[in-house]
């Protein structure tokens, strides 16, 4: 165990870990082959299984600190290159762009249903998997898709209909710098070309889980501010813990890869408390742990400089 010179916060001792890609998911009625990384511990049994969806735009290669972290924290953590990725290049009048959001989620639900698959594809793994264990995770747009698995209710913008698209294998869910409810407190920028975020019911989620939210995230896409990525939390039911990080913009200190150009707030201190934080939640939710995250709660209090930790 360890404890960061800045964060306080302590992390169990990590072990090696082995990735995988791609390994590709046939998906005849997504027009485009499903690919899949998975990251996993080389030693230790019974592993639970982060599903993790990427932000707007990115691919399976993204967000290594946090799941070469939870990989090493002994988890199984599994993600895709979902269709809006920069990767794939859809044009822009793909007939396929006004569901992008209804893909991910099947994306997920492909990657779960095909687990015993993934499993097997990667030497040494079969059989150290938990299939009862599985914590849906996402950034950004990523965090909507895994807040639909948990029960966030989106209503369909052709159909009008806010259809239950939630999976009962998911147990928990982690969201970061996550969109919140829509209606007149969307950008015009956001309502004509994110229609998917118009409508977003928090009400039905009552899976525990953890949001986290930068102060500083002063989205494009709202005229509130950043007090809007914490609605996941603040609007949800249930077992819901919310980790504010000061200072934090929208990739919260450079989570979405090493060395990002995209991050406007590069800071590793900050990282090390979003790494540390979620990892402490993964393994108490999943009931691996509960040491780390009794820490948290106790350290992350109003006087912490990095970030505050709340609960309900």
């Amino acid at each position: 165990m360890t404890i960061h010179p800045v964060t306080g916060l302590t992390d169990p001792a990590g072990t090696a870990t082995v990735s995988v890609k791609p390994l590709v998911l046939r998906a005849r009625r997504r027009g485009t082959d499903l690919h899949v990384r998975v990251t996993a511990p080389t030693t230790g049994t019974r592993l639970p299984v982060v599903l993790f969806a990427h932000g707007f735009g990115s691919d399976l290669d993204g967000y290594a600190p946090l799941v070469d972290h939870w990989a090493a924290g002994g988890f199984v953590v599994v993600q895709a290159t979902h269709l809006d990725s920069k990767r794939l290049g859809l044009p822009a009048d793909d007939p396929r762009r006004p569901r992008i959001w209804r893909y991910r989620v099947q994306d997920m639900r492909r990657a779960l249903d095909e687990l015993t698959t993934l499993e097997a594809s990667v030497p040494g793994l079969e059989g150290r998997v938990d299939h009862g264990r599985v914590v849906a995770a996402g950034h950004s747009f990523g965090g909507q898709t895994a807040g639909i698995l948990v029960g966030l209710r989106v209503t369909d913008p052709d159909t009008g209909v806010a259809e239950d698209l939630s999976d009962a294998r998911v147990m928990a869910s982690v969201q970061l710098a996550t969109a919140g409810a829509g209606g007149a407190e969307l950008t015009a920028f956001a309502h004509d070309n994110l229609p998917w975020l118009r409508d977003q019911d928090f009400s039905h989620i009552t899976a525990p889980g953890l949001v986290v939210a930068g102060d500083k995230d002063d989205l494009p896409l709202t005229t509130r501010g950043p007090s809007w990525t914490t609605d996941p939390y603040t609007l949800s039911r249930g077992d819901r813990s919310l980790l504010t990080v000061r200072g934090g913009e929208h990739f919260l200190g450079g989570i979405s890869g090493y060395q990002s150009a995209e991050t406007t707030d590069e800071n590793p201190d900050r990282v090390a408390l979003v790494q540390q934080v979620t990892l402490a939640y993964l393994r108490h939710i999943t009931g691996v742990d509960h040491t780390d995250w009794n820490n948290a709660r106790g350290a992350l209090t109003d006087g912490h400089p990095l970030g505050h930790l709340a609960t309900k």
